[in-house]
């Protein structure tokens, strides 16, 4: 049978005043009060949210779709269609481009997707976050700069991203 325990405001919850043994409590208040306090200084506090990793840049002009242009290359070796790269300069500080294209199955969304992952990170650059499921028939890359969208068709029509951003310059079509 278990031993009851004694309500903390009752007589027999605290010691007898003639204990010599001191209680765990008196133990750790005594060596807190002896053991010298450290200073503690505060911790800075920053603004917003942390600073994102961004790949290097050239220049301003041509350097900045670089990286674009190489996930066109890499969606085109994984036989995407209608490949479409977005300049959103001046339009939004989300990304520097989008690049949105189209897969006919389930199977080749993953694998536009995986073969853009894999290219990028052989060279050295990582996703920040992948969102989406082949089963959703949508999935979002993204690097930062840039942002990948991989639709089938029945959904790239029906979210229209291109119609949302028609006055971001269209530098780079395939068909």
């Amino acid at each position: 049978m278990k031993k009851a325990l004694p309500m903390p405001n009752t007589p027999d919850a605290a010691p007898p005043a003639d204990s010599a043994e001191p209680t765990k409590r008196s133990a750790a208040r005594s060596r807190t009060k002896s053991a010298a306090t450290p200073a503690v200084e505060p911790v800075p506090h920053t603004i917003g949210l942390p600073k994102r990793p961004r790949p290097a840049r050239k220049d301003a002009a041509g350097g900045r779709l670089d990286m674009a242009r190489r996930i066109v290359a890499l969606a085109e070796d994984k036989k995407a269609a209608d490949i479409l790269l977005l300049d959103l300069e001046g339009l939004t500080t989300l990304a520097d481009a989008f690049v949105i294209c189209s897969g006919g199955s389930e199977r080749q969304l993953e694998s536009i997707a995986d073969g853009i992952v894999r290219g990028m990170r052989a060279e050295g650059i990582r996703p920040i976050g992948t969102e989406g499921l082949p089963a959703s028939h949508w999935i979002l890359v993204d690097f930062g700069d840039v942002i990948v969208h991989i639709f089938t068709p029945p959904e790239r029509d029906y979210y229209g991203l291109e119609k949302h951003w028609s006055e971001a310059k269209a530098v780079l079509r395939v068909q």
